[in-house]
């Protein structure tokens, strides 16, 4: 099976932030993921080419969760928080990335 061609452009633009919670942290600890915050369309093998080019690591495989925004009031008006698709990137064993900006 090929791997498929993405425009270098879109990949940068596919993960737009990572998650640094308690939860996300325990998932890099247990089972060497990363969380990432993407975009709504952004597919699977997407998400895996940008990790592998951004980051040079090796991607075992990727899951994807959708989470609806809840609606949230404050005072009398009515907000509404984002749509937000995040991925769990897995990587290879013997690989690593460090979002932290430390020099290791």
């Amino acid at each position: 099976m090929s791997t498929p061609q993405f425009d270098e452009g879109r990949l940068m633009q596919v993960l737009v932030a990572p998650i640094v919670s308690e939860k996300a942290t325990m998932v890099a600890e247990k089972a060497n993921a990363v969380t990432f915050k993407v975009l709504q369309n952004a597919t699977k093998p997407e998400i895996k080419a940008a990790v592998e080019l951004l980051f040079k690591v090796e991607v075992k495989g990727v899951s994807v969760l959708n989470t609806k925004g809840k609606t949230r009031r404050f005072g009398k008006t009515v907000g509404r928080r984002d749509n937000v698709r995040k991925a769990y990137v897995l990587l290879k064993e013997g690989q690593e990335l460090n979002l932290s900006g430390e020099a290791a």
